[in-house]
């Protein structure tokens, strides 16, 4: 089965969060799919880590070498679509690539934004609870 992964998922698994070990068994023998921002928005992530002193750049930077070890396809976006969510959720782009994704895939979101749970809903987006 297809699962659509945000970025909030895959940052609680690489910096051990609590949630990791439940996202682990979530996506155990299933595919991981997604936007094909999330390469940009880990790295925007990592960065934020980096400026609020939570992380060393070493330990950023092994942590985007896991990230990039992890089996990930990226989909195609429709952007004209992800305009509409964006404009009827009133959530950014960034965000509704992931709803776009699993709206049109048809496969369940894992995202730990409480917000983007939120919205899914709205859009009848299944939701893989953590």
């Amino acid at each position: 089965m297809n699962i659509v992964v945000d970025t909030s998922a895959l940052i609680a698994i690489i910096v051990d969060e609590p949630e990791r070990d439940r996202i682990i068994k979530l996506a155990f023998g299933n595919s991981l799919i997604g936007p094909g921002s999330i390469p940009w928005e880990m790295g925007n992530a990592f960065s934020a880590m980096l400026k609020k002193n939570r992380i060393t750049l070493e330990e950023a930077q092994r942590g985007y070498a896991i990230f990039e070890s992890i089996p990930l396809q990226y989909t195609r976006t429709d952007h004209k679509n992800v305009l509409r969510i964006s404009k009827q959720a009133n959530i950014y782009a960034y965000d509704a690539y992931f709803l776009d994704c699993a709206i049109r895939h048809k496969a369940p979101l894992l995202t730990l934004d409480r917000r983007l749970l939120a919205v899914a809903g709205k859009f009848k987006v299944e939701i893989m609870e953590v």
